[in-house]
This record gives C-alpha cells, sequence and structure tokens, in this order.
C-alpha cells in the first residue's frame, strides 16, 4: 500500500512542507532530506535587489550561515577551488542572475514536490537486500553548473545546481542516480570482495578502481527502473538523442576503455596519466555511463537483476560475466557486442 505523508521542516523562520510517497520498503531504508536554505536565502537577496531595497549583512550572513553554503564552501575548499564569500557575493549580484529570478524562485517550487522517496526506491532495487540510503538533498544557486555527491561515507550529500530546464520528473531522475551513487558507497563492495581484492598485486587494485567507474552505467540503469527503459526517458529531445548517438559508439568505446586497462595493468601510465585518460571517459556522459549502461543491461537480460547486483558489489566479476552475457546475446543480434580481452578478464575469480 503507497501512502502519502508530509514532512515538513524548519529552515530559519519559514517552515517548509514536502509531499513524499511513502511505502514499506521507503519506509525502513530510505531517509532523504531536501534542503533548500542555500537557495531560499538567494532568493531572499535577488528578491530585494528587485524591489530595489537595502541588502542587510544579516541577509547574507542567512546566506553563509545556511547548511548548504557551508558544505557547498567545505567541498570546493577539498577540490582546492577558490569560493570566497566575496566572489560568491559578486555572483549573486551579477545582472545575469537577477535576470534568471524568476525561473529559479519556478524551478524550486516544482523541485520540492518531488517524490525523493521513489527516486531512493528505484535506487535500491539495484542495491544489496540490506542495503540503506541516507541522504540529504541540496539544490543550490551556486556559480558552478554542475550537480555532485559529497562526504558518501559520513554524511552523505547531493548538490544538485538550481537548474530552469530541469523538470521535476528530470529532477527525481538525477535524484536515483545520485541515491544509486550513495547506497553503492555504503553497502559494496561487500567485505569478503574487498579482502580479495586487498591482496592482488597492486596494478590489479588500480584497474578495479578503475573499474568503478561503470558505476556510472549502474546508476543510469537504477534511476530508469530498468532495462527495457530508455534511461533518458523524461530528458529533453537534445540529451536522448546524444545518448542514442553515443551508445551506438559502444563497441568502439569498449575497445578503448580495453585499450586504458591494459595500460593500467603493465605499468605503462604515471598516475597522472591514468587520472587524465581515465577521467576523460566521463564526459558529459562518456564510456563510464554508456559501456557501463550496456554491459549492465546485458547482464540482467541473461543472467537476472540479481547477479547483476552480485558483479557490482564484486567487481572482479565483472567483465567475466558480461562476456558471456554477451556471447548468448550475439547469437541474435545483427551487431555483436564487443568482448573484453584475456588479459584483462583474468583479473575475475572462477566462475561456479
Amino acid at each position: 500500500m503507497m501512502l502519502k505523508r508530509f514532512f515538513c521542516f524548519l529552515i530559519g523562520a519559514t517552515l517548509f512542507c514536502v509531499v513524499v510517497s511513502v511505502d514499506g520498503l521507503a519506509q525502513s531504508r530510505v531517509s532523504v532530506r531536501l534542503l533548500t536554505d542555500e537557495a531560499e536565502a538567494v532568493l531572499a537577496i535577488l528578491a530585494k535587489r528587485k524591489a530595489g531595497q537595502e541588502i542587510s549583512d544579516s541577509d547574507w550572513q542567512r546566506v553563509f550561515q545556511s547548511e548548504g553554503y557551508v558544505r557547498l564552501k567545505k567541498r570546493e575548499t577539498a577540490m582546492q577551488r577558490s569560493f570566497e564569500e566575496a566572489e560568491f557575493k559578486q555572483f549573486v549580484l551579477s545582472d545575469q542572475l537577477l535576470q534568471k529570478m524568476a525561473a529559479l524562485e519556478e524551478t524550486l517550487a516544482r523541485w520540492k514536490l518531488a517524490d525523493a522517496t521513489r527516486a531512493g526506491s528505484l535506487a535500491l532495487a539495484y542495491l544489496p537486500k540490506d542495503a540503506n540510503i541516507q541522504a540529504k538533498i541540496y539544490p543550490v544557486i551556486k556559480p558552478r553548473e554542475n550537480s555532485f555527491v559529497f562526504d558518501v561515507k559520513t554524511d552523505p550529500a547531493i548538490f544538485l545546481y538550481l537548474d530552469p530546464a530541469v523538470t521535476r520528473e528530470k529532477f527525481e531522475n538525477t535524484l536515483a542516480h545520485e541515491l544509486h551513487h550513495i547506497g553503492f558507497g555504503a553497502a559494496c563492495p561487500r567485505k569478503d570482495a574487498a579482502e580479495k581484492t586487498s591482496q592482488l598485486p597492486k596494478d590489479q587494485q588500480t584497474l578495479l578502481t578503475w573499474i568503478g567507474g561503470f558505476g556510472e552505467g549502474f546508476a543510469m540503469l537504477a534511476a530508469a527502473g530498468g532495462p527495457d527503459v530508455h534511461p533518458h526517458a523524461v530528458s529533453s529531445a537534445e540529451d536522448r538523442a546524444r545518448w542514442d548517438r553515443d551508445v551506438a559508439n559502444f563497441n568502439e568505446d569498449l575497445k578503448k576503455v580495453a585499450a586504458f586497462f591494459v595500460d593500467v595493468l603493465q605499468g605503462k601510465l604515471t598516475e597522472e596519466q591514468a587520472r587524465e585518460k581515465g577521467f576523460s571517459f566521463f564526459g558529459t556522459q562518456g564510456p563510464w555511463y554508456t559501456v557501463g549502461w550496456r554491459m549492465a543491461t546485458s547482464i540482467e537480460k541473461v543472467y537476472g537483476r540479481a547477479k547483476l547486483i552480485q558483479c557490482m558489489c564484486d567487481q572482479r566479476m565483472l567483465l567475466s560475466t558480461y562476456n558471456r552475457a554477451a556471447k548468448q546475446l550475439n547469437r541474435k543480434l545483427k551487431q555483436p557486442l564487443a568482448l573484453w580481452s584475456t588479459a584483462v578478464v583474468e583479473l575475475s575469480p572462477p566462475q561456479k
């Protein structure tokens, strides 16, 4: 039975209430809070600017003392990026931001109606049965137009750039994607897999770390809700077309990633070179997304979701399991799926 519940919380002097759908699964395993204090404080300053009113020091302190701003600054500082109050003031006082005020207000109002618990349930469906998700969600108005997860191990947070182009449905989809990252980070790898991985040679451990990049593809699958649902079903036509073009390059992209993996195994790259090459596969939604998604959907279609989750949490099994699944699928496909080379697959444990 699905119930509707009101969750209310106090930020400053303002009470916010969010309606979420709650089922038995979500009640026990998903705890998600939407915190809009930073965005509300910035919008309050923009409202004063529009009305020609003076902006007081207390208005700025409302921004700088908001939980969203404090944690955002902590993250940017950890990334060794400049994030000073003077710079942020300049951003808030820009004419460009003021012109976006109405759109930002409308967007925040839409996002407050998002079903965050449903997004969490989608993520949980692709995690071990004992997984739990706890997270704080911060829609933020900031100079950089990026979204990300932060502090996954101690106080999981999702920062989402308040983008007027993002519908409520797309916001929920993005939430499910990021919540899967958080749940995955907490539940995987399983203890036995981590212990066995720690006993591998350093180059193999490094390779398995990079194989973790395919988590982006896992999250795409989880957020969609299944292998037969388009990952960009609620996205713009442009985003959907880009994804379709990139997925069509699966075989070539797999070969590019495979060449990178071999270089890592053979110690041909410095740490900086490996980092540069590995990060190039993120892109807007590069091979870590598309190749990871196609591998995940192939495994699920052939062996089922439970087997896929097992491979996700013990990624020594991922490439070899995909190869076996792809060989079965290739019997019916006009364009066969590319396979991983023996040199890379040998990382996987023997399959029983």
